[in-house]
């Protein structure tokens, strides 16, 4: 895996980034740390890269389980150190499941084998940070 990210320039804080897939990415910092609040910040883009990896793997996990999944969102709340480097120390990861008829059992399964055996960016942070987890089910006719 390669990406490459460059600085926009001396006006502020603001990089783009190109992934090894071709996708460009803008970042910006904060207006206290020189930025424009343009973009999200690098950290917030950890946090939500965390949860892209870990609700692909709850519906591919509950796909393969022929269950009727409808719909997933993955709510993230994380705490940081107060100081540098100000690392993630408490995550939660809230997951809404929309389907029909889906088992609480396998929702709650498919979320563990994200956490404990799939998710690379979910096992990283949590050599840091607390992970948490809870879930809901929306049923839909």
């Amino acid at each position: 895996m390669e990406c490459k990210v460059s600085w926009n320039g001396p006006s502020g804080m603001s990089f783009l980034a190109q992934t090894g897939s071709g996708h460009l990415v803008t970042m910006d910092g904060a207006p206290d740390g020189g930025g424009h609040n343009l973009a999200p910040r690098p950290m917030e883009m950890v946090l939500l890269g965390t949860g892209g990896c870990t609700a692909y793997d709850v519906v591919l996990i509950l796909k393969k389980g022929r269950a009727d999944i409808r719909g997933c969102e993955c709510v993230l709340k994380a705490d940081r150190a107060d100081t540098e480097p100000k690392v993630f120390t408490k995550i939660n990861f809230h997951f809404v499941v929309t389907g029909k008829g889906l088992k609480p059992e396998a929702v709650e399964r498919a979320i563990t084998l994200s956490h404990d055996k799939y998710c690379s960016a979910s096992i990283m942070l949590g050599k840091t940070a607390e992970i948490t987890h809870s879930f809901e089910i929306v049923e839909v006719d």
